[in-house]
């Protein structure tokens, strides 16, 4: 059943809405909640929308409960290729939990918190930006580790990554859910603006993965990941550019590289000249790599994982 999340006045006689599907099977009282879209530019969480609510729908007599999935919380965003909140130069992911009382976007965002909210666990799928290219792995800040480590371990990623609190993070979707109670995993994957079918997959099968375990899905399913590696504390390395000029590559991303490799190097067109080589300055996997070539002196290169 679609369902009318929230919904206020644009001009000129238009509406914003914010829908969901929901589908409820069964007497099992397990709620989940898949929600991707925040971003305008973010767009691997459609693929999953799509393929959850699909296999779901193909084999709905072995589900037991109930699902609920969001496939667009920013759909302005959307359909103007922005990754914030057209008109308001506001990121939605900086303004949770909202405000009743508030601006139309706190409004909206108060909404969204009061529908997920009493969920038995919600899914915040994200891609990465047009910059960086990550492999599928979960987020997890270090103060909610303990409760949803268990979950993020079945989701058939690759990487969980354990970090460290923020200020900024208070003001997301998962920090003010997790806050209130209603436990929220984020999960990172790819590339601005793509989908790559493949990494919908594996994160689809992890979901099914999931709900088969909470007593959901009553099919088993088989998945690639059964331990993902986990990464906390201050074993992830940042790569940054000294210089500016053009990041060129032929290191794939999800591989393992050893202190003193040459990851790419940094070059002028202008001059064909190597301006700088990008060097691992350590063992481990390499989770996030550069995918735009541009770079400026500080730009993020390459995230890594520490192995040794």
């Amino acid at each position: 059943m679609i369902k009318e999340v929230v919904s206020t006045a644009l001009a000129v006689d238009e509406k914003l809405v914010i829908r969901k599907h929901t589908i409820r099977h069964g007497k099992g009282e397990k709620r989940i909640c898949i929600v991707t879209g925040t971003h305008g530019d973010e767009l691997e969480g459609q693929y999953v929308c799509y393929k959850v609510n699909q296999i779901i729908r193909q084999h709905l007599k072995s589900f037991n409960g109930q699902i609920d999935i969001y496939p667009a919380l920013n759909p302005l965003g959307i359909d103007t290729v922005t990754r914030g909140i057209p008109n308001f130069d506001i990121d939605m992911n900086r303004i949770f939990p909202g405000d009743e009382n508030g601006s139309m976007v706190e409004y909206v965002a108060y909404h969204i918190v009061q529908d997920l909210a009493g969920a038995d666990l919600v899914i915040d799928i994200h891609s990465s930006n047009i910059f960086l290219r990550e492999i599928p792995q979960a987020r997890i800040n270090v103060n909610c580790s303990e409760a949803l480590l268990p979950y993020a371990r079945l989701l058939n990623l690759d990487f969980i990554w354990i970090h460290e609190a923020a200020t900024v993070l208070e003001s997301t979707l998962a920090h003010s859910l997790n806050s209130i109670g209603t436990k929220c995993v984020v999960v990172e994957m790819g590339v601005g603006m793509r989908i790559n079918n493949k990494l919908g997959e594996q994160l689809t099968n992890g979901i099914f993965n999931l709900m088969h375990k909470m007593g959901m899905w009553g099919k088993t399913i088989s998945i690639e990941h059964t331990e993902p590696l986990v990464s906390q504390g201050d074993h992830v390395c940042f790569i940054n550019s000294d210089v500016s000029g053009i990041f060129i590559t032929n290191v794939k991303y999800n591989n393992n590289v050893v202190k003193g490799e040459e990851i790419g190097q940094i070059v002028s067109p202008l001059t064909g000249e190597v301006l700088s080589s990008v060097i691992s300055p350590v063992d481990g996997l390499l989770f996030t790599l550069r995918a735009y070539p541009v770079v400026y002196e500080g730009s993020l290169i390459a995230r890594i994982h520490i192995t040794h």
